[in-house]
């Protein structure tokens, strides 16, 4: 969803320039207004904004689908509606639908287009995880993945400074594509990083010697250090030389795979690969869970413990003993 104003002033204007689902069209030009200002004004993160965007999109089909009109829906058509998601949809995506179901609904009450939220009463389904599934690789894998990116290109010293990054920060890929060179300070004789973490959050952390030697040789390559204001990690263009725009997600992801396949590492890895591989390795050599919180971000233990494989090799050990 693009949400384009045409006039500050004009509530009705703005809403006219995305699409709006039927129902709130026809609830009349608050409904609209109020849409609209519930993802312009009201959700901050882009993230967040294309999710809800999404999920409300799909719920509000469902009821044109059915006929129901807004004033129509009370809690027992969106806990139908939930329901039926659950069939479809693993429960974290279940429970992020109706998170923002319940969340549109509210702001819709508080600008009186409806009297209460019918989505404040239902249950999403229950959801207990004791151990993360992301993907991680050993010290030895990582290594090995390290050392197999030919350093003899700007594109290769570019991919070995940004997993190195990643897996010696513990930092989010949305954080570390997002620094900029300015974002790389020298504080007390080291290099420091400062990560663009969720809700406008920012901080930083000192840089290990494995990831401060390879952004080091990357920015001494690519001539690029006085750019500050500049995006750290980029684009290569066609002439195989860096470019001015910012990569994404989905180069990075790529670039993952394409590197993990070129020395041979058969876990299906990702782009959260890393960060859940530094924890591990952290924990592994003794490093404390708390600390390891503060260097990720994260704002419970209980998050960070999600990342910590350091049980896994405990269990195969086990399993082991089962000689039959």
């Amino acid at each position: 969803m693009k949400l384009v104003p045409k006039s500050p002033d004009n509530g009705v204007a703005l809403a006219e320039s995305i699409s709006l689902p039927i129902a709130i069209q026809r609830a009349g030009p608050n409904a609209q207004r109020r849409f609209v200002e519930f993802f312009a004004a009201h959700i901050r993160n882009k993230g967040t904004r294309m999710a809800y965007a999404y999920a409300v999109r799909r719920f509000f089909d469902w009821c044109e689908e059915f006929g129901i009109e807004i004033s129509s829906v009370s809690p027992i058509i969106v806990a139908t509606y939930i329901e039926q998601l659950t069939n479809s949809c693993s429960v974290p995506t279940v429970k992020l639908h109706l998170a923002a179901i319940r969340s549109l609904f509210d702001f819709l009450v508080t600008g009186q287009v409806v009297p209460s939220n019918p989505a404040a009463a239902v249950r999403g389904p229950k959801h207990v995880v004791q151990k993360g599934k992301t993907p991680v690789l050993s010290a030895i894998e990582t290594r090995k993945l390290l050392d197999g990116i030919d350093a003899g290109n700007i594109k290769g010293l570019r991919d070995k400074a940004l997993i190195g990054l990643l897996v010696f920060s513990f930092a989010r890929v949305s954080a570390a594509i997002n620094m900029n060179i300015g974002d790389l300070f020298l504080q007390n004789r080291r290099l420091w990083f400062r990560l663009h973490e969720k809700g406008s959050k920012y901080h930083e952390v000192p840089a290990h010697h494995h990831a401060e030697s390879y952004l080091q040789d990357y920015l001494d390559t690519a001539g690029i250090r006085d750019q500050t204001k500049g995006p750290l990690f980029r684009t290569i263009g066609p002439r195989k030389q860096l470019t001015l725009r910012r990569l994404n997600r989905v180069d990075v992801y790529r670039m993952i795979q394409r590197r993990a396949q070129q020395v041979g590492i058969e876990t299906r890895v990702c782009c959260h690969t890393f960060r859940a591989t530094g924890i591990t390795a952290y924990l592994e050599n003794g490093g404390l869970l708390e600390h390891a919180q503060r260097i990720a971000c994260h704002s419970s233990v209980r998050s960070t413990k999600l990342y910590d494989r350091t049980s896994d090799a405990i269990t195969l050990d086990e399993i082991e003993k089962i000689q039959i």
